[in-house]
Order: structure tokens, then C-alpha cells, then sequence
């Protein structure tokens, strides 16, 4: 028993030394900052559309834990194992409620384990490589909310529907820019057509008073793209 807490204290004291201060509390300090970097950008891309559970709070307190963990990790393969094991007690009882979280959270795993092993460049290029993505998702979003601005649902008798579409998209080009059949369906004696539309040349009340004046419609549904997600 003796000759176990020997040995014990004797690895433990090895880890102590091979431990460098200055080298871990420059490691906390990188992963911390670029945990800051990480809220932030969450902030910026993603916190319009949350659903509340704020999760960019717990970024720095994820890359300290993480990086020290891995530190640890590195030291020792028996300190690694209980570390490890450690986690097993740990349970998420609230599930991540929106995808664009997960990509944040392994953005600040993937920083702490970079900063644990000291590759401060690889650090560094990930955030640059991961803010321009975001850069171009947030532009491809604008662009596609510039070329189309929403959706229109009409319902109309099935007997009634092609006599009446002609109607219909004379209405649509009279107060739209831009506009094109994407489906249609017929069920239970009443057919469906979804448009798509840009350029909306008056207002919504406007455009269902003259459809509904044209064309014996039983709903008119006009369905408006709103920034959503990463903006």
C-alpha cells in the first residue's frame, strides 16, 4: 500500500514538473479569448433568431475546462483516464434546440484543444477561415431574400382552376416584378398553387383584394421572407 501512494505521488510530482505555468496560463488565455471571439460571433451571425437559451454565456467557461482537460490529457495517460472517466457523471438534461449552436459549441472545443496543444496558428487561421464562411452564408442569405421576396399559396375549386389562371397570373404581373408556378396540387376537389415572388409592386391587402375580386379563391395565403438564422 505504501509502495502504491509512493508511486502515485511520484507521477503526480512528474506532472508537476513537466507542467509548465506560464506555458498553461498562456494556453487558458488564448482559448479564453478565443471564446470571447466565438460569443461574439454568435452574437453577431445568430443571437437574433435564438430561442433563449443563450448558450454563447457558457463559451468561456467551456474553453478553460476543455483546454485544461486536454492539458491534463497530455501530461499523463493514467491522470487522462480519470479525467475521462470523470466526464462519464456528466448528462445534458436540456437538448441544443437549434443546429447553428452545435457549430459554435465545436468551434470552442476545436480553439480550447488548439490552444492545449499550443497551435496558436492553427487557432488563428480557424477563426479567420470560420468568420469569412460566415461572412459568405450571411451574403448568400441576403442575396436570396433580395431575388425573392416570398411565397403565395392560392386555393380554388378544382373545377374551376383553369379557366380562372389565366385571371390569376395577369393579377400577378400587374403587381409583381417577378413570379413562377414552383408547384401545384389537386385534393379534394380544391387545387393548390404555390408561387414564388419578387419584387412586390403595392401592398399585401392590396394584392388579395385583387385576387379575390379576379378569381373565386377559397384562401389566398402570402407567406413574407424574414432574415432568419445566420443573418
Amino acid at each position: 500500500m505504501k509502495i502504491d501512494t509512493f508511486e502515485t505521488l511520484e507521477k503526480f510530482r512528474q506532472v508537476r514538473e513537466q507542467l509548465d505555468p506560464g506555458l498553461f496560463i498562456t494556453a487558458l488565455i488564448a482559448a479564453l479569448l478565443a471564446a470571447y471571439a466565438a460569443a461574439g460571433m454568435y452574437r453577431f451571425f445568430y443571437e437574433r433568431r435564438g430561442t433563449g437559451s443563450q448558450v454563447h454565456r457558457a463559451f468561456p467557461l467551456l474553453a478553460i475546462a476543455i483546454t485544461t482537460l486536454f492539458i491534463g490529457v497530455q501530461l499523463s495517460i493514467p491522470l487522462s483516464l480519470g479525467l475521462l472517466g470523470s466526464l462519464s457523471i456528466i448528462r445534458f438534461r436540456t437538448p441544443i434546440k437549434e443546429p447553428e449552436e452545435v457549430g459554435f459549441i465545436m468551434l470552442v472545443i476545436a480553439a480550447s484543444i488548439s490552444a492545449a496543444t499550443f497551435n496558436f496558428r492553427f487557432l488563428l487561421l480557424m477563426y479567420v477561415v470560420a468568420f469569412i464562411s460566415l461572412l459568405l452564408t450571411r451574403g448568400a442569405r441576403a442575396w436570396k431574400l433580395f431575388t425573392r421576396d416570398g411565397v403565395l399559396v392560392l386555393t380554388v375549386p378544382a373545377e374551376q382552376a383553369p379557366a380562372h389562371m389565366s385571371a390569376v397570373e395577369t393579377v400577378l404581373k400587374s403587381r409583381l416584378k417577378r413570379f413562377q408556378l414552383e408547384s401545384s396540387s389537386i385534393r379534394d376537389g380544391q387545387a393548390n398553387f404555390q408561387y414564388v415572388f419578387s419584387g412586390l409592386k403595392s401592398d399585401v391587402p392590396q394584392l388579395q383584394a385583387e385576387l379575390a375580386r379576379q378569381v373565386p379563391v377559397q384562401s389566398i395565403n402570402i407567406f413574407l421572407d424574414r432574415p432568419g438564422g445566420i443573418r
